[in-house]
């Protein structure tokens, strides 16, 4: 059994796609069938059932696929912890967020410093986060969400406040600070259903007994401040404002925070380069 059979395993049954997989491995499909063909040859069981030009992976495939995740991971933790030995300089980081709004100065800053660090960033949801942190497929998460599991660690690197952002002419722009339930009854402007953001500003609405008229729907925060200065409604959001702004950002009492974090697995190999990230993010903020 070759490792390249593994690696090569694990594309076709995450695809569950001959030529799919071939092309994402840039391998001709032929080749690619005979070495899947010689795996299951070598384990005496076939790890897909196939329908015509379809497969899927069956009951040994799946029971094979988590020892196999579980094998590259190890291997892939080996090769990080190899290249530390030649320097932080030479490291790896593999970085999951579901946005990259806060992170994108600081990891900016580390790039400059650090141009040798290769970095993968992955866009994922809340969920597929803790996933990808347990299997070992990411060395860290940067979230707004809590992910409160027994073998994840986590740092607190950045606090905001969350402000109710009204249009330039609407009845509560003078005011100094406003309760939540001030705004009940007016139109909202929100993120998708789902989004991290939307979750937690939901559950702060809900605490409040506010059930919102969600007007519009987006996935950005630019989005809902060109829709906020447009009149189409409120939203809550971050410091998003500047001196150009035509909306205001109104504080709320009592005060809404955001808390960002910075996630990892506790019982798995963290390379130098990821724990200088670490200190470095903590750091830019900290003095911001």
């Amino acid at each position: 059994m070759e490792l390249l059979q593994l690696q090569y395993f694990r594309t076709v049954a995450r695809l569950e796609h001959m030529s799919k997989a071939a092309q994402e491995l840039m391998i001709a499909q032929p080749a690619l069938s005979k070495t899947i063909a010689r795996l299951e040859k070598d384990l005496g069981v076939p790890l897909f059932d196939r329908e015509g030009r379809h497969i899927r992976l069956n009951t040994f495939g799946k029971a094979f696929l988590q020892k196999v995740e579980g094998a590259l991971a190890l291997l892939e933790e080996g090769q990080r912890e190899v290249a530390d030995l030649a320097g932080m300089e030479q490291g790896s980081i593999h970085l999951a967020t579901p946005t990259l709004d806060r992170l994108s100065e600081p990891l900016n800053a580390f790039v400059a410093l650090y141009p040798n660090v290769q970095f993968r960033i992955t866009q994922a949801s809340i969920g597929e986060m803790g996933q990808l942190i347990e299997t070992g497929k990411v060395d860290i998460c940067f979230t707004p969400c809590a992910m409160d599991r027994a073998d994840f660690s986590s740092v607190s690197v950045l606090e905001e406040e969350v402000y109710l952002a009204v249009p330039a002419s609407h009845r509560l722009a003078g005011q100094e600070r406003v309760r939540i339930e001030e705004a009940a009854h007016e139109p909202f402007i929100g993120y998708k259903e789902g989004f991290h953001f939307q979750l937690m500003n939901e559950a702060f609405l809900q605490s409040a007994g506010i059930t919102p008229n969600f007007v519009c729907r987006v996935d950005d925060a630019a989005s809902i401040a060109q829709l906020v200065t447009a009149g189409l409604g409120v939203a809550l959001v971050g410091n998003c404002g500047g001196p150009n702004s035509r909306f205001h950002l109104l504080p709320i009492n009592p005060v809404y925070k955001r808390e960002f974090r910075i996630v990892w697995h506790n019982k798995r190999y963290l390379s130098k380069a990821a724990h200088h990230f670490i200190d470095f993010v903590c750091r830019h903020f900290r003095e911001k």
